[in-house]
């Protein structure tokens, strides 16, 4: 990292709050089993131009594509010979340091670690090339202790982490309702407290929280312990749509091997098919693929209301990013971006015209140069 004060950058909040992560994780992430049928290559199948592609995701439902992918092997099945080794992470910014580091290539990660990777390169490292997923985050609180929007003023409410996706939304919200918080401490009208994602069910239980601004399974958890749903933040943005995951690659990859990325991204693209065309069977894939890789699977409590909240899709609807990236300005957590090549969706886009699907739109923030 240079000296000088990276461009944008969410204040390296997120970065330093990662830190216990990367300690605490094998190298920068977490290996996934990669010996097994899910990552097979076919006898006699072809490679590509690489001989494997180095793939990063969160044991998270909003990461479904990839969980998906990699469990029923649709995306192993387009790359033929060229093998994945998938790993799982805990925070984008621990997946961003390995996609600089080279440990992956391509990742699945949310809107706010992708912004702050972008910048503090000077837009040198990463590309967004597709969206992945849409929604799945909500408001749920203490229904003895909040019973309205108007009551959230006063209480204390969690967010992930400070700097991240879900906390950016909330004090949006916030700054919405015409309440004042400092975004740093989280101190004002409301108490935004941040908390790992893993704990904030015994905070909630404890009652030292009274309610959250998380994305699922989370949330479920919460509704699971007596918290109900206040909001659906879908229910903030036009259509009810907004990204809460891309897919990122390093540059350098994508120009040195367009057609694994290509085939990365008709697996993802037929993975999300797949999906929406078997919701239940989907859904029992995901949860499988948590328990192999996150140890534990999802009860049906949690994993039934946690899925019908989120939406799969291979737009990155970047305008959407955009605007996240506006609301963290106004927060005082980001300097103004410049987001203007962030994205390469050329390869998506002819993937997605080969499988009779309509091409989707950068929001004037890429370059579809070609890759080859």
């Amino acid at each position: 990292m240079s000296a000088a004060r990276p461009l944008t950058t969410l204040r390296t909040i997120a970065v330093v709050a990662a830190l216990p992560l990367l300690l605490s994780a094998c190298g920068y992430g977490s290996d996934a089993a990669d010996d097994d049928k899910r990552t097979e290559v076919a006898a006699g199948a072809e490679k590509l131009s690489a001989d494997e592609v180095k793939i990063g995701y969160f044991p998270n439902l909003t990461h479904a594509t990839a969980l998906v992918g990699v469990q029923e092997g649709l995306l192993q099945k387009e790359l033929g010979g060229t093998r994945i080794k998938p790993s799982t992470f805990n925070a984008g910014p621990s997946e961003i340091e390995a996609l600089n580091a080279g440990s992956i290539d391509i990742g699945w990660i949310g809107p706010s670690p992708a912004i702050n990777g972008y910048t503090k390169s000077d837009g040198k490292n990463l590309r967004i090339i597709s969206g992945s997923a849409s929604g799945g985050v909500k408001l749920v609180v203490n229904p003895d202790r909040i019973k309205s929007l108007d009551d959230v003023k006063g209480k204390k409410i969690a967010t992930p982490q400070l700097g991240n996706t879900q906390d950016v939304a909330f004090l949006n919200w916030i700054a919405e309702k015409g309440w004042k918080v400092d975004a740093q401490s989280g101190k004002g009208d409301v108490s935004v407290v941040r908390t790992d994602n893993k704990i904030t069910p015994d905070a909630y239980k404890s009652g030292s929280i009274d309610g959250a601004w998380v994305p699922e399974p989370t949330a479920s958890k919460l509704v699971a312990e007596g918290a109900e749903p206040l909001l659906d933040e879908a229910d903030l943005w036009p259509g009810k749509k907004f990204v809460i995951t891309n897919i990122i690659v390093r540059q350098e990859f994508l120009k040195e091997h367009p057609d694994v990325v290509e085939a990365v991204l008709r697996g993802s693209v037929r993975t999300n098919e797949w999906i929406n065309a078997n919701p239940d069977e989907a859904k029992a894939s995901a949860n499988a693929a948590l328990k192999a890789e996150a140890g534990k699977a999802l009860p049906a409590e949690i994993i039934d209301p946690a899925w019908k909240s989120i939406t799969f899709l291979d737009d990155p609807l970047a305008s959407t990013l955009d605007s996240q990236a506006e609301h963290a300005v106004k927060a005082g957590l980001l300097e103004k971006p410049d987001l203007e090549g962030i994205y390469d969706l050329a390869p998506l886009n002819k993937v997605l015209e080969a499988e009779g699907k309509d091409r989707v739109d950068d929001a004037g923030l890429g370059t579809e140069q070609p890759n080859s």
